[in-house]
């Protein structure tokens, strides 16, 4: 249904809804308070947001560096760099953040072909998906096992629950799919021997594990400095147990970049760790702001050469 509208009236609709729920959104948390927040927000704390980023990137940019050499795909660090930066200069103006990927893997596929590199970039998100989950999974289990740290109301216990639960089934499921017969299976035992190769074989199990460790603390980090910088920090705990999950609102590909479903999400879950949903709202729009900032240098990449053009099938 929603790949037959225009691409235009798409994302008119989708800006759009980005909008008014940030609109509603400031009625609702106040936005006389989130101006005043915004307005005297740290630039010091702030410019530790965009370090973060920025290091979250060049990270990102080395893990994906090494799945594609596994792969056979032989990437620069400073080509890799390169290619992440502008991947993520068009994510954060698109829905859902992956647009930039696609073309990335498209660019960079060189002999290997299409496949190869299309597998390298997702493993590489999903490497760092993986990392934004267990740190989610693990906080969950710690906080209602030990209360103390964060008071889990009832209402989310069970609807985090069932997103832990169903991220720990889903490599499961996978290798038990993996057995179906026929084509379907084949594929799917061929993507399975990829990950083995590129995400799980010993020479690069312990850097991947490592990368996506750092790059999802950084992700935390960024988003704990904004909320600093204007005036309503997290605790540690706080951070780890509901800062991931505003941040996977970022993946509903319904707004531009996540924009009004990130600041919903801290919306409701400020006020559950000891702020306030005006706090809420001021942290996410500082940390959507500092993302743009962040991926500024991706814009500039496009008038750096040569980039790497896509060689082979």
């Amino acid at each position: 249904m929603w790949h037959r509208l225009p691409a235009g009236l798409l994302r008119a609709g989708q800006i759009t809804l980005a909008v008014a729920l940030l609109a509603l959104l400031w009625r609702v948390a106040g936005g006389e308070d989130v101006l005043r927040s915004l307005i005297s927000a740290s630039p010091g704390w702030l410019t530790a947001a965009v370090a973060m980023l920025t290091l979250q990137t060049v990270l990102s940019a080395i893990r994906w560096k090494i799945t594609a050499a596994r792969l056979g795909i032989r990437l620069g660090t400073g080509e890799a760099l390169r290619e992440y930066y502008l991947a993520q200069a068009v994510n954060v103006s698109v829905p859902g953040g992956v647009v930039g990927d696609a073309a990335r893997a498209v660019r960079s596929r060189g002999a290997a072909g299409l496949l190869a590199a299309g597998q390298a970039v997702l493993f590489e998100r999903l490497a760092g998906q993986a990392g934004l989950f267990v740190v989610t999974a693990v906080t969950f289990a710690v906080t209602l096992a030990r209360p103390g740290g964060v008071d889990w109301p009832a209402w989310l216990i069970a609807p985090v629950g069932i997103f832990v639960a169903s991220g720990l089934s889903l490599p499961f499921l996978f290798c038990a799919a993996t057995r179906i017969r026929g084509r379907m299976g084949q594929m799917l035992r061929g993507v399975r021997c990829a990950i083995a190769q590129s995400l799980l074989a010993r020479p690069v199990i312990v850097p991947q594990i490592a990368l996506s460790l750092a790059t999802t603390l950084c992700n935390l980090a960024a988003f704990a400095f904004c909320a600093i910088a204007v005036g309503h920090g997290l605790s540690p705990v706080a951070v780890a147990a509901f800062v991931p999950l505003i941040l996977l609102m970022m993946l509903v590909p319904v707004t531009i970049s996540g924009w009004g479903l990130r600041e919903g999400a801290a919306v409701v879950l400020f006020p559950l760790a000891g702020s306030t949903a005006s706090g809420g709202l001021a942290a996410s729009v500082a940390f959507g702001l500092m993302l743009i900032v962040a991926s500024l240098p991706g814009s500039l990449a496009v008038l750096l050469g040569p980039r790497r053009g896509p060689v082979g099938p």
